[in-house]
């Protein structure tokens, strides 16, 4: 076991060079949410009235929070596939190492990457407005929680990426599963504003779970829902959809790379 997380370290400070050696990769992927508070917040803060909160910024940033990370969560499938492509998989494999490490450090190097870009986006949401309306330990139990989410999301990213053909697949795979996810959910507009169809599917989403969840701990109040759910049946809903991600794609990855890397 010591062996194996060793490995996975190693593995994730070779992620975490990659984007300090190409800074470019790194700003563009905080560049990105920064323009969606900037621009959600500016121009369509004024149209949309949300009830409950004193501006639009209060409910956004939770939602922009759970965007970044699932769009962040991209990059981890893109990374693998491009990986495979290049030959770094067999490299790595001729290596006397862990071969669960690659894809432990890949994950986790995206996680800690998307838990750096939470940070910047809560400093960018304190200059347009937005204030934390509970205590210290409620707001890092939001980050915590954001930041648990977005390592089962890289981990549904690295079997996309897996199972593509080239990265550019990956790339284009990926966004057909976040794109749908992010947008019909609480995110950015209450559910009960949308059709009952989608409002239902809203309701199921994994990303209205997170966004609710990170709602109740930073403004100290009921998520803006269908339904007007406790604090223990949000954080319930978000805890199962955490494990069931895990438990289906950890071992769906797992298996996927044995086969890619054979």
């Amino acid at each position: 076991m010591r062996w194996e997380i060793s490995d996975a370290l190693v593995v994730t400070w070779r992620n975490l060079m990659r984007w300090v050696r190409l800074p470019r990769l790194l700003v563009v992927s905080t560049i990105q949410p920064i323009m969606f508070v900037l621009l959600f917040n500016f121009v369509f803060g004024s149209a949309i009235q949300i009830p409950g909160v004193d501006g639009y910024i209060e409910y956004l940033l939770p939602g922009i929070y759970a965007q970044a990370v699932a769009f962040g969560a991209v990059q981890t499938g893109v990374a693998l596939a491009e990986d495979l492509e290049q030959g770094v998989i067999d490299r790595l494999r001729s290596l006397p190492m862990s071969r669960s490490a690659v894809l432990a450090g890949r994950t986790l190097a995206d996680t800690l990457r998307a838990g750096f870009v939470v940070l910047l986006m809560t400093g960018v949401g304190v200059l347009v407005g937005f204030r934390f309306q509970t205590g210290i330990w409620s707001v890092l139990a939001a980050f915590a929680i954001i930041v648990v989410f977005a390592h089962a999301l890289a981990w549904v990213s690295a079997w996309v990426g897996l199972t593509s053909k080239g990265a550019e697949t990956a790339q284009a795979t990926s966004f057909v599963w976040v794109f749908p996810l992010v947008f019909a959910s609480s995110a950015f507009v209450p559910p009960a504003a949308m059709p009952d169809w989608l409002a239902t599917f809203a309701l199921v989403n994994p990303i209205s779970s997170v966004v609710d969840m990170a709602r109740i701990l930073m403004l100290g109040q009921p998520a803006i829902d269908i339904l007007e759910m406790s604090p223990g049946f949000a954080f319930a809903r978000v805890t199962v959809w955490v494990v069931v991600l895990l438990a289906i794609f950890v071992p769906l990855a797992v298996s996927r790379y044995r086969r890619a890397a054979e």
